[in-house]
């Protein structure tokens, strides 16, 4: 007998496989054309650097609501204890991984890097400014790779799913 029925299980994968395409995707839009557009059209760095602070924190917003929906179909297809949306060691250790990734960006890095660009921003003298911007970007180069971690993470984790869909058994190898 299902725990779970089967309309159930096909809005939760849908909605897991929509959470993947936010946070991968999302990732993949925001670095790729937002960023270079933001930084070709925009008439200075104040300006485009404020607008950019403003997009990861909308992103980071979806990834929030992501992380829960991914987590929550994790917890759900455990307990669905169907063989075709089984849940392996290593998509949880993928996940979970991603979810402490992006907490620790969007909870400790990315509020210490906008009030340094805000210092920045701030900042009238040079020699203050040159500081500033220099304390900024040393904040904003582990928060660059912790972001492409967890994109190569969620292809990853895209990857480990579509292997699953293909298995003849539903399982996982």
């Amino acid at each position: 007998m299902r725990r779970v029925p089967r309309w159930g299980m096909v809005c939760g994968l849908t909605l897991e496989w929509v959470a993947l395409a936010v946070w991968v995707g999302g990732m993949i839009v925001l670095s790729g054309a937002v960023i270079p557009a933001v930084f070709n059209t925009f008439g200075g760095q104040d300006s485009g650097g404020m607008f950019l602070t403003r997009a990861f924190e909308g992103y980071h917003r979806f990834v929030i609501g992501a992380g829960g929906v991914l987590a929550a179909m994790l917890v759900g297809r455990w307990w669905s204890g169907e063989a075709r949306v089984t849940v392996s060691v290593s998509e949880i250790m993928v996940l979970a991984l991603m979810v402490v990734i992006a907490g620790v960006i969007i909870v400790v890095l990315h509020p210490e890097a906008a009030a340094l660009q805000t210092q920045a921003f701030a900042t009238k003298d040079e020699a203050a400014k040159k500081a500033a911007f220099e304390a900024f970007f040393r904040v904003l180069m582990p928060i660059r790779l912790l972001y492409m971690v967890n994109l190569a993470l969620g292809l990853l984790l895209i990857g480990i799913r579509a292997k699953r869909m293909l298995d003849d058994d539903g399982r996982s190898s």
